[in-house]
């Protein structure tokens, strides 16, 4: 099987591969030319990749945001526990603290200017 195949000439002259190679340097060029260009602040960091402070960021906003939620919670049982009101302090301090957790996350992205005192 390997027998039939035909032999492979290796030889080529140096005028074919110096076209070759013009030839691919021009296609390089011309798929250069159509990829998008980085700009200059694009960076590992700029596109989130390989920096630690986004994880950081990331883990303070759920962070914050679940603890409005668990706050709210809590604060909603004790007024059941204490007060008798039996499902309706949970339900309204359950949405309070989403409304509270979804605030302070905003805040902390920056979409919401902070209260000023």
């Amino acid at each position: 099987m390997a027998d039939d195949r035909p032999p492979i000439d290796r030889r080529g002259s140096a005028a074919e591969d110096a076209a070759l190679r013009a030839r691919l340097r021009k296609l390089g060029e011309q798929i250069g030319a159509l990829s998008p260009k980085p700009k200059a602040d694009d960076g590992p960091s700029a596109q989130g990749r390989g920096n630690p402070s986004n994880l950081a960021r990331a883990l303070r906003l759920s962070s914050e945001f679940i603890a409005g939620i668990l706050l709210g919670g809590f604060i909603g049982w004790l007024v059941d526990y204490f007060l008798g009101w039996s499902p309706w302090g949970l339900i309204v301090f359950l949405m309070l603290g989403f409304a509270a957790g979804t605030l302070n996350a905003m805040r902390s992205a920056g979409l919401i200017r902070p209260q000023s005192e």
